[in-house]
Order: structure tokens, then sequence, then C-alpha cells
């Protein structure tokens, strides 16, 4: 119980029995373990999950949050801990502001990140309003990241574990968010938290985590754009840069900036990679790799959280690469050194070491001179 406590570190005036917690429960074992860190303190703890998918679907849908038994498991987890929990039905607003939005983006040629999206809508805006609404002191999530307390307030951190943290998809949380939000899990590593939920006697202790994107368990995203966006089979070219056919495609949605896989194209001389996705044309444009070098890219939507932060910073430019050194010139993020697949539709998120300065989304790239062979 010791451990439990010392995790459990919510950053609430005491005393703690007079506050009240809410936590957002997936139904996996991450948020589980959180709503348990949450009840050991004393607070009131209540668990609130959104159903985002329409109840008949929800039901027989399986390995993605939010689903019919991702909601059981949750339930089952509160009833374990003797604390209430709330299902709200946001399938409407998580069809119009992610699922079409995600469709939506593909057909623009672009790389969308759905979570980020996510976050920004259902998840954050959504529960903030509802653990509002309940007299909520706090809203505790399970993502791996940190809430540390700077000079001019809180401040959002990469999480301990390298491997699981989740600060990338998490740019876009506003200062004002950030004051509400906890993040317990941010300082341990993944294998403690199973442990914690083992100890606890949690069933979701043994749970898979979720694989790829929540509303397409599978994997196979371009089956679901096709359903929601016919047009989007549309076939068309594959060209290189002067303009030179190489072959056809079935569809942009299964191409992104910097994939060489599934080209499909012969007669080149070395191996090509897709550079960019025109949308009016239907073609792809592909060439060597040193033409996907990148000098800097323009983000849209910026969130700042850095303040009057102006020492060196990285950009990290896709969820799995490494943060490289650059520098923010206005709404440009410009690299010390060419960076290389990096998407229109993705985002941008800058750091200071540990820091989450902020970020925005890569609306369009410049492109660096091109590398000898």
């Amino acid at each position: 119980m010791r451990a439990i406590m010392i995790a459990g570190d919510f950053q609430l005036e005491a005393p703690l029995k007079a506050r009240r917690i809410v936590v957002a429960m997936s139904g996996g074992v991450d948020s589980s373990v959180v709503a348990a860190l949450a009840a050991a303190t004393g607070a009131e703890t209540i668990g609130v999950t959104l159903q985002l998918y329409d109840h008949g679907e929800a039901v027989g849908r399986a390995g993605s949050c939010c689903a019919g038994r991702d909601i059981r498991d949750a339930r089952a987890v509160c009833d374990r801990l003797g604390i209430a929990h709330y299902v709200f039905d946001h399938a409407s607003s998580f069809k119009s502001e992610v699922i079409d939005d995600f469709a939506d983006e593909y057909l623009a040629g672009r790389t969308p990140i759905p979570c980020v999206k996510c976050n920004m809508g259902p998840k954050f805006t959504d529960l903030f309003a509802l653990a509002r609404d309940l007299g909520a002191d706090c809203l505790a999530t399970g993502h791996y990241v940190q809430r540390v307390m700077g000079r001019q307030g809180a401040e959002l951190h990469r999480a301990h574990d390298p491997a699981r943290d989740q600060s990338y998809f998490l740019f876009a949380t506003t200062s004002a968010q950030l004051d509400f939000l906890r993040f317990p899990l941010g300082g341990m590593p993944k294998p403690q938290v199973r442990e914690l939920a083992a100890e606890l006697g949690l069933g979701v202790a043994g749970k898979p985590d979720s694989q790829d994107i929540c509303f397409v368990p599978d994997g196979d995203y371009a089956s679901l754009v096709k359903k929601l966006r016919p047009e989007a089979e549309t076939r068309g070219a594959i060209v290189d840069e002067s303009g030179k056919v190489l072959g056809q495609h079935r569809g942009l949605i299964h191409f992104t900036v910097g994939q060489r896989r599934g080209l499909e194209i012969g007669g080149a001389p070395e191996p090509y990679y897709v550079l960019r996705l025109d949308p009016e044309t239907k073609q792809v444009v592909v060439g060597p790799k040193r033409a996907l070098a990148v000098r800097a890219a323009r983000i849209e939507g910026i969130n700042w959280l850095g303040g009057d932060h102006a020492g060196p910073i990285t950009a990290k430019v896709r969820s799995l690469a490494k943060p490289v050194p650059a520098r923010l010139d206005g709404d440009r993020v410009v690299f010390e050194t060419p960076e290389y697949g990096v998407a229109p539709g993705q985002a941008a998120v800058l750091y200071a070491g540990e820091r989450v300065l902020g970020g925005g989304w890569i609306a369009e790239t410049e492109r660096a001179e091109l590398l000898p062979a």
C-alpha cells in the first residue's frame, strides 16, 4: 500500500477526504490503476467512461478503447474499488470530430493523427465539462506523461519511461486543462503498473494494451475510409518528379509521405519513396530518399505551453521519431539538419529537454537542397 500511496500523488490540497477526483476510464489496465491510486488517497473517486460508438456496435467491438467489453471492464473495476462509475454516450461527437475528420484528411492527401483529435475533443474537452459538472477537483487519466510544477505554473513533461511516453499525442493540451489534469502514471514503468493491478486484484491486470487506432481494431484503416468516403478508391498514376508515369495506384489512402513498400513500380534506378500526394490530380509522386530531405515545416494551430522559453529546442515530427535539434521561426519549425518523412497532417511537437513546449499541425514542408546520391 505504501507504493500505491507514493505513486498516487494527485497534487491536491489537504485534507484529501474533502476532495473529489474524476478518473477517465477506458477499461484498460492503465486507467484502472489510476482509479485505484485515486481511491487510495481517501478522496471521493468517480470513474467516467465515454461510449464512443453506438450501442449495438460497441457491444460487439473488441480490442479498442471505450467499446462494449471495455465499458464492462471499467464498471467491474469500479465495483471492486467501491467507487461510482458513469457512462456517457459521446458517439455522435466522436464520429464527427474524429472519425469523419480522419477520412477527410486522407482524402486531402494528408496523414492524420486521430488520437490527438480525440484528446482535443471528446476525451479532454467533453470530459472536462463532465468532471466540472460533477464538482471534481481534478481529472485524472492513464496517459504516460508528467505534470510538473514550474516557475510559471504547471508544465507538461515526457514520461519517465521513454518507451511509454505519450507526450506527442498531448501537445494540444491547453494551460487551463493542464491545471485541472493529473497523470499519476507518468513516473512509473508499465511493468510496475501491471504489478499494482495484480496486487489489487483488478481483473484487467493481464489485459493486453489496445493496438492500432481504436476505431480500426483490425488495422485496415483504408477499408474504413472507403466505407465512409467511397470516392477514396479513385485510382491514379504513380509518377516521378518529372511527371513520368511509373505505375498505377488504387487510391491515395494507401500511401503516406516517406513510404517505400507497396509502390509496385519498376525500372527505378534506386529505391523510391513517396514524396507527396496530390489530391487534385490523384497522383502519387515518388523519388529517391534524398528528395525527402526537409529543412523546415510550416505549422498551423500552434498550441504553446512554453511560456517565455527562449533556449534550445528539439522537434518531433512523428510519434515514433526521436526529437531533433530545431528552432521556431514564427510558424516555421526549422531543422538543424535535414529531416526525412515529414508528412502534412502529422504534428510537430517541440521540447526543451523533457518539457513539452507545444506544437502544431504540419501544413506544408520546405524541401532541402538535394543531397548527393
